[in-house]
């Protein structure tokens, strides 16, 4: 992907809306590039440096803990000389829960509400990893049917994580109508979460051995239905910011590391992949029946804020095309294991069979047991490799739960992006990692 050539014809991002182009678009996008922001910022200092040699202190400025563009309760002890960024600090902690500590003194079934709670615009991930850790210790088969529902939820999640992402991130950066854009299809996608779990945020869908329920009825046609239309909504995102002036102008060239310093911060997920970086766990490492499924990794060039932008939203196209595969071949069969000890009976034989009944009652108040040993699942989730390590002492309750945030780790990235940047640029940098303080304080 190059989006130097403002003719823009061989990049494979093009929007598939034919837009109405002006000289002063193609100027923006021809003067806005990685290296000439960089010599701008260069050019500043220089000038700075060239003022009479009175020593100033640096002004300190707190950004956050509550400020409309720190996504969260993050605090930024900012030193300024003027508008540059001479160093940040960050200061997290303000939304801890402990949700790892408590996970130790409730039982493995009863700890699937506590970690959904953690990165909460992708619940569905949190679940997934948790489960998988928790059904290698057991030993534990996952029928088919399951996994792709796991599947085709999760990349329903993931769109609609994008969708917030963006949203949000326009109104940080003046471009306030693509948020009623994206919360119009992300209230949709809510609606289909209802319907398949009863809820729309904190979800407890996906269970030890598949899945809590099969979709119900209806459900199938209205996620069809929401699918056929995306691909539309998204150019409409694309349509009203990818040649806009402004939003060039406030992220392109803005934010740039390259992917040996990603590499080195443990950087993953779109803000990895925008440097150049092919690595995404979906194909890397397939779990839950991804190696099944036909689709792209999107892989950008110069891994600046506008590059992880045009992430996000191939993305959101590669999931609708996974979402389409899910409805298409979705396998027969059931929609969790049959394993009593473990699995919650069907709700019908409750009132018929008295050993159903017996077995919902000791897993609801005393969970279920699993084998000594220790496991570590990840998965992709939409800021990069959400993992769970879990120990078992060969009780009804976790030793240990240690879970590996995308949020947390790629936070690390924002200092030295920051580091010689204007005070304005921080902002879109803040944003383009997209992190999520659930899940960095959890």
């Amino acid at each position: 992907m190059d989006h130097m050539d403002p003719d823009l014809t061989e990049d494979p991002f093009t929007p598939r809306m034919d837009l109405p182009e002006t000289e002063r678009v193609v100027r923006m996008v021809e003067a806005r590039t990685p290296a000439e922001a960089t010599a701008r910022t260069a050019e500043f200092e220089r000038r700075a440096a060239e003022q009479p040699s009175t020593k100033r202190e640096p002004l300190i400025l707190n950004m956050g803990p509550h400020h409309p563009s720190t996504h969260g309760v993050l605090r930024l002890v900012t030193e300024l000389d003027g508008e540059v960024v001479r160093d940040i600090h960050p200061v997290i902690g303000y939304l801890h829960t402990g949700i790892e500590k408590q996970c130790e003194n409730k039982t493995y079934w009863q700890a699937i509400t506590l970690v959904t709670r953690m990165d909460y615009l992708s619940p569905f991930f949190n679940i997934h990893a948790y489960t998988m850790s928790v059904e290698r210790l057991l030993d534990l088969e996952v029928p088919a049917r399951a996994q792709w529902l796991r599947v085709m939820i999760s990349e329903l999640n993931r769109i609609t994580s994008h969708l917030v992402w963006l949203g949000t991130s326009g109104i940080e950066l003046g471009a306030l109508t693509v948020m009623f854009y994206t919360f119009r299809e992300r209230d949709r996608a809510l609606d289909l979460f209802e319907m398949v779990s009863g809820e729309r945020m904190n979800n407890r869908y996906f269970q030890v051995g598949g899945c809590s329920d099969d979709v119900p009825p209806g459900f199938t046609d209205l996620l069809r239905r929401f699918v056929t239309e995306m691909p539309s909504r998204i150019d409409e995102y694309e349509g009203l910011l990818r040649k806009n002036p402004i939003w060039i102008e406030r992220t392109r060239g803005i934010g740039v590391l390259s992917a040996d310093e990603l590499i080195d911060l443990g950087i993953t997920g779109p803000a990895l992949r925008a440097a150049g970086v092919d690595l995404d766990l979906r194909k890397a490492r397939p779990y839950s029946g991804y190696e099944h499924f036909d689709f792209n990794v999107p892989v950008g060039t110069h891994g600046d804020a506008y590059d992880r932008f045009l992430m996000r939203l191939a993305e959101m196209r590669e999931s609708v095309r996974i979402i389409e595969q899910c409805l298409d071949g979705m396998p027969e069969g059931p929609h969790i294991a049959d394993d009593r000890k473990v699995v919650l009976p069907p709700r019908s034989e409750l009132a018929t069979s008295m050993e159903s009944l017996i077995h919902h009652f000791k897993l609801v108040t005393e969970g279920f047991r699993v084998p000594e040993g220790e496991a570590y699942c990840a998965v992709e989730s939409p800021r990069g490799e959400i993992g769970c390590y879990v120990v078992a002492d060969g009780g009804p309750k976790p030793m240990r739960v240690h879970m590996r945030d995308a949020s947390f780790v790629n936070l690390q990235a924002l200092r030295p992006m920051a580091k010689g940047a204007l005070l304005s640029d921080l902002v879109a940098m803040i944003g383009s990692l997209d992190n999520v303080m659930g899940g960095v304080d959890r």
